[in-house]
């Protein structure tokens, strides 16, 4: 059984063989009698298909669709037959791979490789041929590492170990020529298994077959949605360098890719933009309810519920009038508009979409029939429209803290909306030169509403920044012996703006946004002489600085605070800035003087208490010093009657100060009830 490393077995080839075989009809298209006529491409990721054939009576007809695409089809597919009836819609069941390998010896792991498969059925009887030919059953088959003939490293091989007549024999499974197993019936089922493998995994098509009822010849529409490539929107804006400039003349253009897996010919495109809830859910697997086991009742008797009745539910339609409608919808008549441009030069003139608002979504149908083979990209256009446009330079601080962005403000007064897209900007000068200006993106642009594009940085605008904060009271009063008190915080940003040297510019200053705060300058409305706008997160204001001027606008924001302080806590210092607070009521300044003369009582009582204490504990401290000097003096000493006197002196002065002292709390103690009386249900 000696032989080279790694020779491939017949086996290993048969098993790729089979693996790799294409399925017969696995590149079948649709058949004749269903053409595909429509196409509705979605921005929610999904596209619209629908075919038609003629029938007469009664008919079968076979859709043939994209395995990954069953799915979506099962979810979505719809027979339009004005003049009959839908019979069934079939194709061939999918089984499960459990099923497939349920009445096998071996489950689908086995066929990873020929050593798993071996030893998956093991006591097997195979017959190999290659450097001997030998007859046994199936041991194990193991895998141990050798070292390559011209020590180029590793290599890992398996031994299989058959049980022959002769005894145990063994082989280098890469060295066996052929490999079968002798049981027929065990050869068949591991062909079947490796054909239905094939067939679970291969990329195929499956084949619908839609039965329809009816009495004369007429046209018949199936169709469904699946997953499509999105389409993107891509704009030219052209804007007119010369001064009064109002509008700019802007095409849209559709990108998009035919990725279905058939040729588009001469279909009826449309294509829209939305944002549609799309999902999958898997249609075509077979799934079975989990059962609880149950133990066998052996001597135990079936004891069923009580039936609490049932209530009868009203089968109401079967849904097809509103698919009908839908149906409608989408194919109501669209006038064909072109859009020419007036200034010269102008672009080529194209015949836009015919587009017409629903209610989630803006419908553009292409023009004419289009053709696209599978797998190409095309470029179709569907917007030529002229519309309002001011250019106006857009100060960022996030974006640049110095400069604005030299913008375009496009109002969309057409009767509807725009995709959202990449936008390209062109300028055109008097004498009908066109330059390249910069790139912006447009988000959705609803009819009537206005988009900001910004497409470079204004370098010949400078703009400076200069932020302030306080805070002021601006209102008060007393409810029981609490101060309740207004206070405004307010930030005021002052923008200094240096204009262009020779033209004037309109700026527009975004200024952020804060919760719980509102704009109090500049002044807006009906008494003030400026519109501020407002998005999700900044306000947004506008300023006109002439050629070569300077200008400064300062905007203010507020935001009121209510504090609550219990008065008879307050500082003399907090007394006394409260009560020249000009905010507040006289009334409660004139109750806030009062508590400010009890406090100052109450504090030059406790200062006072604070001073004898400290005194006092200065003498005792002194006195405990003349002790230990005391023991250290022979007594009798004049030194140590000296001592003797003195702490006689400080013993009369501590009595004196504890006497003091105790007066003195006394008195405090007053001033602070004082204090706590007047507060004390005081309400102003």
């Amino acid at each position: 059984m000696a032989g080279g490393w790694g020779k491939p077995t017949t086996m290993l080839f048969a098993l790729l063989l089979v693996l790799a075989a294409p399925v017969p009809g696995a590149q079948a298209q649709a058949t004749d009698a269903m053409t595909l006529k429509r196409v509705l491409l979605s921005t929610g990721g999904v596209g619209y298909f629908e075919y038609e054939a003629t029938v007469d009576g009664d008919a079968a007809l076979a859709l043939d669709v994209r395995l990954d695409q069953v799915d979506d089809v099962l979810k979505s597919i719809v027979v339009f037959d004005d003049r009959g009836t839908i019979g069934e819609i079939s194709l061939p069941g999918r089984e499960p791979m459990a099923e497939l390998f349920r009445d096998l010896p071996f489950g689908p792991e086995a066929l990873t490789s020929t050593a798993e498969l071996l030893n998956a059925l093991r006591g097997a009887e195979v017959r190999i041929a290659g450097a001997s030919a030998v007859t046994g059953r199936i041991v194990a088959v193991t895998e141990e590492w050798g070292v390559r003939p011209d020590g180029g490293g590793a290599v890992a091989r398996h031994r299989l170990g058959l049980m022959t007549a002769d005894g145990l024999r063994q082989a280098v499974l890469e060295e066996i020529d052929t490999l079968q197993f002798t049981d027929a019936a065990l050869q068949a089922q591991v062909d079947t298994a490796l054909a239905a493998l094939a067939r679970h995994n291969a990329p195929d098509r499956r084949r619908l077959e839609v039965r329809v009822d009816g009495t004369d010849s007429r046209p018949i529409r199936v169709a469904y949605v699946v997953e499509a490539p999105l389409w993107k929107a891509s704009y030219r804006l052209t804007l007119d360098d010369a001064d009064g400039a109002d509008a700019a003349d802007l095409q849209g253009w559709a990108i998009l890719e035919n990725l279905s897996g058939e040729d588009w010919n001469g279909i009826h495109l449309t294509i829209v933009s939305g944002n549609p809830v799309t999902f999958r859910q898997a249609l075509y697997e077979a799934y079975y309810v989990d059962r609880p086991w149950v133990p066998v009742e052996v001597f135990g008797r079936i004891l069923p519920p009580v039936d609490d009745g049932a209530v009868a539910m009203s089968m109401a339609g079967d849904g097809m009038g509103d698919l009908g409608r839908l149906q409608e919808d989408l194919e109501m008549p669209m006038a064909r508009s072109r859009a020419v441009f007036d200034a010269a030069p102008a672009p080529a003139r194209i015949q836009a979409a015919a587009s017409q608002e629903s209610t989630t979504q803006v419908v553009f149908e292409i023009a004419g029939p289009v053709s696209v083979a599978n797998g190409d990209s095309v470029l179709l256009p569907v917007i030529a429209r002229r519309l309002p446009a001011e250019q106006v330079s857009l100060y960022q601080p996030q974006t640049d803290p110095v400069h604005p962005l030299a913008s375009v403000l496009l109002r969309n007064n057409s009767p509807t909306g725009l995709p959202p897209g990449v936008l390209t900007l062109y300028e055109r000068s008097a004498e009908g030169a066109v330059t390249f200006v910069g790139d912006a993106r447009l988000a959705p642009l609803p009819a009537g509403e206005s988009r900001l594009l910004s497409y470079a940085v204004d370098q010949k605008v400078r703009i400076d920044r200069d932020i302030e904060e306080d805070q002021t009271v601006s209102g008060g009063k007393i409810i029981d012996g609490m101060l309740d008190l207004t206070i405004t915080q307010r930030q005021s940003t002052t923008y200094t703006i240096a204009g262009a040297a020779r033209e004037p510019r309109l700026v527009v200053i975004e200024h952020p946004r804060r919760g719980g705060w509102r704009l109090t300058a500049p002044a807006t409305g009906r008494n003030g002489d400026r519109t501020v706008e407002a998005t999700e997160s900044h306000y947004r204001l506008r300023q006109a600085v002439a050629a070569g001027a300077t200008s400064v606008l300062t905007v203010t924001l507020e935001m009121p605070l209510h504090q609550r302080l219990q008065m008879s806590e307050l500082s003399l210092d907090e007394i006394a800035y409260y009560a020249a607070a000009r905010e507040i009521s006289p009334a409660v300044r004139q109750a806030i003087s009062r508590l400010r003369s009890l406090q100052a009582e109450n504090r030059e009582r406790n200062d006072e208490l604070k001073r004898l204490e400290e005194q006092l504990a200065t003498v005792v401290v002194d006195q405990d010093r003349l002790r230990q000097n005391l023991a250290s003096v022979p007594q009798g000493s004049d030194l140590h009657r000296r001592y003797l006197v003195k702490m006689e002196d400080q013993e009369d002065q501590i009595d004196g100060l504890r006497a003091e002292i105790a007066t003195t709390r006394e008195v405090a103690t007053r001033a602070r009830q004082a204090v706590l009386d007047y507060v004390r249900g005081l309400n102003v």
